[in-house]
C-alpha cells in the first residue's frame, strides 16, 4: 500500500533535518527559508519486533518489512492559500499525502533564523492551520456553488445532503475550526471525505526541541499541548539535530550508549514512525516461511478477502479461506508444522476480521 505522510511546517523549523533522520534519502538542510523546493520522498522501514522474531525462527532467504513514504514538503508562509511563496506547490503536494506530520520549532538558538523573527510554536501552528483552512474554504465554496444548481431538482436527495455537509464545513472553517475537529454522523463523514480537504487529514504535531529537552519537553511543548488539546491529535517530542547525530553512528551499541546518556530507551524517530503508523490507523499481518518473511500493511478492521487482495487482486477475487496462526502461538511453538500439530491453525472465512500480528496463509481459486 503506497501510504504517504507529509512533513510540513514553516521554513527553517527542522523539517529536512527530521526527514534525513527518517529515511535513506537526504534532503538539503540549510539555514535559510525555502531550502526545500521539490518535495523529497523517502521510504521508511517500520521497525517491527514481530518480524525480527519471525526471521529468527524461520531464517528465510528474504525479509520484506512494511514501509511508509515520507514526503518533505517546501516550507509554508502566510498567504500560501493565495499563492504566496511556494504556496500553490505546497498545497498541491500536501493534498497527495494521507497524513500530516506538522513540525513545530520548540527550541531557542540565535544561530538559526526564524522566518517570523521569534520562537512561538503555537503562532506557527496557527499560520499553517489558517492557510490550509482558507484553501479548504475555497474548495467547499466552489462545491456549494456547483451543488446549488442540482438543488433545483427536488428529487435529487443526494445533492441536498452534499449541500448540508458542505455548508456545515464552511461554517466551521469560517470560525477557524479544521475539518478533522468537526463532529459528523457516519453518513456526513463519508460525504466530507469525498471533498478531499486538507484539514480533514489526520495530523501529528512533532515538537522539535533541543537535546536537553528530548526526554521531558519544555515550556514551548507544554504550550503546544494546551493549544491542541481539543483536536484529537497526537504530539511527539523529538530533538531532530540529536537524532541526526544518532543516525550517523555506525553500530547498534554506539547508538544505545548515546541514547542511555540522554535517558532515552529508543530513538525518537522510531517512536515517530510507530506514531505515524497509528495515525494512519494501520496494522500488520505476516506471511512467513523458509523462502520469505514479509510484513503486510492493512487498514484496521478489514476482513480476510480484502487483506488477501493486498498481496494480489486474484487472492481477493478467488478467496476461499484463510489459515490463521496467532503470533504468540507461532513464537511459542516455533514453526507452522508445530502449530498445525497443536491445533493452533484456525480456518477462517470471508467474515473474519484480520488482527494485528496475524500470520496468514490464503487459499484461493481464480
Amino acid at each position: 500500500m503506497a501510504l504517504k505522510c507529509g512533513i510540513v511546517g514553516l521554513p527553517n523549523v527542522g523539517k529536512s533535518t527530521l526527514f534525513n533522520c527518517l529515511s535513506s534519502a537526504r534532503a538539503q538542510s540549510a539555514n535559510f527559508p525555502f531550502c526545500t523546493i521539490e518535495p523529497n520522498v523517502g521510504v521508511i522501514t517500520v521497525p517491527d519486533e514481530h518480524l525480527i522474531k519471525l526471521t529468527e525462527i524461520d531464517k528465510p532467504k528474504k525479509v520484506v518489512p512494511t514501509t511508509i513514504e515520507i514526503v518533505d514538503i517546501a516550507g509554508l508562509v502566510k498567504g500560501a492559500s493565495k499563492g504566496e511563496g511556494l504556496g500553490n506547490q505546497f498545497l498541491a503536494n500536501i493534498r497527495e499525502t494521507d497524513a500530516i506530520l506538522h513540525v513545530l520549532r520548540c527550541y531557542d538558538n540565535d544561530n538559526v533564523t526564524h522566518v517570523d523573527g521569534s520562537i512561538n510554536p503555537v503562532r506557527d501552528k496557527e499560520v499553517i492551520d489558517t492557510e490550509l483552512q482558507l484553501k479548504d474554504l475555497e474548495t467547499v465554496e466552489n462545491r456549494i456553488v456547483k451543488v446549488q444548481r442540482q438543488l433545483k431538482d427536488a428529487t435529487n436527495k443526494e445533492a441536498k445532503k452534499i449541500f448540508e455537509v458542505a455548508t456545515k464545513i464552511k461554517e466551521a472553517l469560517l470560525q477557524g475550526v479544521s475539518v478533522r475537529a468537526i463532529e459528523f454522523t457516519e453518513s456526513e463523514k463519508e460525504i466530507a471525505k469525498s471533498f478531499f480537504l486538507l484539514t480533514d487529514k489526520p495530523v501529528m504535531y512533532v515538537c522539535n526541541v533541543d537535546e536537553a529537552s528530548a526526554k521531558n519537553g519544555n515550556a514551548y511543548v507544554e504550550a503546544v499541548r494546551e493549544a491542541v488539546k481539543n483536536e484529537n491529535a497526537e504530539i511527539l517530542v523529538i530533538a531532530a539535530s540529536t537524532e541526526a547525530d544518532i543516525a550517523e553512528l555506525e553500530t547498534y551499541e554506539e547508538k544505545q550508549m548515546f541514547l542511555e546518556d540522554l535517558g532515552l530507551d529508543e530513538p525518537g524517530v522510531n517512536k515517530l514512525i510507530h506514531s505515524a503508523y497509528k495515525l494512519l490507523n494501520l496494522e500488520t499481518y505476516f506471511t512467513t516461511g523458509p523462502d520469505e518473511s514479509r510484513a503486510w500493511t492493512f487498514p484496521k478492521g478489514i476482513k480476510a478477502p480484502k487483506a488477501a487482495g493486498i498481496i494480489h487482486t486474484d487472492f481477493e477475487k478467488g478467496f476461499i479461506r484463510a489459515e490463521v496462526i496467532k503470533y504468540n502461538d507461532y513464537v511459542t511453538l516455533g514453526s507452522e508444522s508445530a502449530c498445525r500439530e497443536a491445533g493452533k491453525i484456525a480456518v477462517e472465512g470471508k467474515e473474519y476480521v484480520v488482527q494485528d500480528g496475524d500470520i496468514m496463509h490464503f487459499r484461493f481459486n481464480v
